[in-house]
């Protein structure tokens, strides 16, 4: 199939004002005669609900949570990224545009990020109307901190909560509709499946999470706003309910999906403390500002700290290794994400790690409170070092945070192209579950911006285009389609239940994780993916015949949900390892051990892999077919990324 991504002709400032133009519009009359469907919560799908009713389209919006308060948009902590330039630092569109396209090696799509960059102006606006509260100077103007990959000051934030607060004036907004009648919300219900009729997205089925009843909903359009996959690896900053199934269903139906592998690792998280753990915990980039990070220069200084033989407030300057201040001078604590995750790693690798396990650097605050005071670091980040007081026992104001590479964020998802629908007519990816602005690695406070920017100031406009030429007859979910997507849903479902064998779906989920952490993380090799891909072969094998669902459907079911949701992981699992073994280059977060440059850099292969990896669903137990969308660059000169 030829993948059209439907960028615009022109000069790249002006293609999305030219594209907002030649779309075209449902007269306001008119847009109450469409149905919309909004699959997720988030920040995403909150501010495209609320938009589509403000605008006059009937919607339903749908959540597994029981409010759209809980959607895991709450949990982004560090802030949102916007290029106002309040600081006179030197921001502009376009360096926002180029330190998203630079961070993200050169692999995501120029049309769309230069449109990303361009309404982040008006997303701050927006928020603010709301009553968003965020961070001031003293004077009243809005503050701005730095993030990775950057050298001006473009994050707004609200303390160590951006996320939360951004999600509370999406809420609101969707809230009112909601009370007009615009939209109706179905809260604690799944979506199991996609609905098909006459090769267009009409409907989908989803599951009752409190009854187990299975239910029809049919629409005009559907905009899947269902996150990322990262919880793929088990071990995760996201909430345990994050999950692939949405958007995975939707591309056993036909939805491409592109670049599986482009997983992000974030680098300040909590380290590992054992077994017990089921996620991480984020502590947010923002801390790089003043926290410096550090290993002991030594081996044998680290061996003393994690047997608690040197305490690392007793280890002297000349004896600390600052590694990225080191390595990369100009930009230093503040590189992006994936080269301070790959230079963690290293250093733990080389035997430097200072906890227990040997899988943890220091990140300190001590200069930044001798410099600042004890109270300006409180006021920036009082909640961050509560939060970790409580979950270590240990007090960042006095010693200095531990902290450990986790996955994060996903910049792989659903393919989309500018207008944000997928290869299915009619179906539609915003926000984590597309593909589409951040290459093979986010740059920091960059997912608030993008949730937001797709949700109020871009599919606002796309989806008229579409259901411009759409019929306004509803189709009713006693349409044989309906019907036969519903039979499907409740066979699966039977089936979990009918396994009954010795082994928890937890468990299964846990060895999926290993695996994916081991072969597909922060390094890849050939043999290792050869070997992760037989594994998850046999786990899969295994998981249909072992695995033990306790429990009817007809009621709360948590052992059901899981299972539904790890077996499309382990599906989605091996796809990730066939994209992973694609792709021989190394590219943002994405370390192929044979494709380095000499200082152990992440080494592209341009005249290879300048392309969009766009998988196509051929059916059960088939091998999946690559389809390419090649990337041209007319504005950015594709160098080997520096941040020395």
């Amino acid at each position: 199939m030829k993948l059209d991504s439907k960028i615009p002709e022109g000069p790249l400032a002006e293609k999305w004002s030219k594209h907002k133009f030649n779309v075209k519009l449902v007269n306001p009359a008119n847009k109450r005669k469409y149905d919309i469907i909004v699959v997720g919560t988030g920040l995403a799908g909150a501010s495209a609900a609320a938009s589509f009713g403000e605008l006059g389209y009937n919607v339903k919006a749908f959540c597994f949570q029981d409010s759209p308060r809980r959607a895991h948009s709450i949990a982004a902590q560090g802030g949102i990224n916007a290029a106002k330039n309040y600081q006179n630092d030197g921001d502009s569109v376009f360096r926002l545009f180029y330190d998203t396209i630079k961070g993200g090696d050169y692999r995501s799509r120029e049309g769309n990020v230069h449109r990303l960059a361009e309404v982040s102006v008006n997303i701050i606006d927006q928020c603010v109307a709301q009553g968003v509260p965020f961070a001031r100077e003293y004077g009243g103007l809005l503050a701005n901190r730095s993030f990775g990959g950057a050298q001006v000051s473009r994050t707004f934030y609200a303390r160590g909560q951006t996320g939360q607060q951004l999600l509370l004036g999406a809420y609101s907004a969707l809230s009112r509709q909601v009370a007009n009648g615009k939209v109706k919300m179905h809260t604690r219900e799944e979506m199991l499946d996609l609905v098909m009729v006459d090769g267009k997205a009409r409907g989908i089925v989803t599951r009752n999470l409190i009854t187990g009843k299975i239910e029809s909903h049919s629409a005009h359009a559907v905009v899947l706003a269902t996150g990322g996959y990262g919880n793929v690896f088990y071990l995760s900053t996201n909430a345990m309910g994050s999950n692939v199934t949405a958007a995975w269903r939707a591309h056993k139906k036909g939805a491409f999906f592109a670049n599986p592998c482009y997983t992000q690792i974030h680098p300040t998280c909590i380290p590992v403390s054992g077994d017990h753990q089921s996620k991480l915990t984020l502590m947010s980039e923002s801390l790089r500002n003043d926290g410096r990070v550090w290993v002991p220069k030594t081996k044998e200084d680290a061996e003393k700290i994690r047997k608690g033989q040197l305490k690392p407030t007793d280890l002297p300057e000349d004896k600390r290794d600052y590694y990225l201040e080191r390595k990369y001078p100009s930009f230093g604590n503040l590189v992006p994400r994936d080269v301070a995750s790959r230079n963690a790693k290293e250093a733990c690798d080389d035997g430097r790690g200072v906890n227990s396990t040997g899988l943890a650097v220091y990140l300190d605050f001590a200069d930044a409170i001798k410099r600042d005071g004890e109270d300006v670091i409180s006021a920036k980040y009082g909640n961050l070092f509560d939060m970790y007081q409580q979950i270590t026992g240990e007090n960042p104001y006095k010693t200095p945070m531990k902290i450990y590479p986790a996955v994060h964020y996903t910049m792989g998802g659903l393919w989309v192209d500018y207008n944000l629908m997928t290869t299915v007519p009619g179906l539609y990816a915003i926000g984590e579950a597309n593909f589409s602005d951040h290459g093979a690695n986010r740059l920091g406070a960059s997912a608030l911006m993008q949730g937001l920017a797709d949700g109020y100031f871009v599919i606002p406009y796309t989806i008229g285009d579409y259901l411009s030429g759409v019929p306004y007859d509803k189709v009713s979910t006693d349409h044989e389609a309906f019907k036969t997507a519903e039979k499907e849903v409740s066979d699966r479902i039977n089936k979990l239940l009918s396994i009954n064998g010795n082994k928890t779906v937890d468990e299964f989920h846990k060895d999926l994780g290993h695996i994916m952490w081991e072969y597909c993380g922060m390094s890849r090799s050939e043999v290792g993916l050869k070997k992760a891909k037989e594994d998850i072969k046999k786990l899969k094998e295994e998981f249909w015949s072992n695995v033990k669902v306790v429990g009817a459907n007809e009621e709360l079911n948590m052992s059901l949900e899981k299972a539904n949701r790890v077996a499309d992981f382990l599906e989605l699992g091996e796809l990730m390892i066939d994209d992973a073994q694609n792709r021989t280059e190394s590219c943002g977060g994405h370390f192929r051990e044979e494709s380095q440059t000499e200082e152990g850099e992440a080494k592209r292969k341009d005249d290879e892999f300048s392309y969009v990896a766009a998988w196509e669903y051929t059916g059960p137990e088939q091998p999946e077919k690559l389809n390419k969308e090649d990337l041209v660059f007319e504005n950015v000169k594709l160098t080997q990324r520096s941040y020395k």
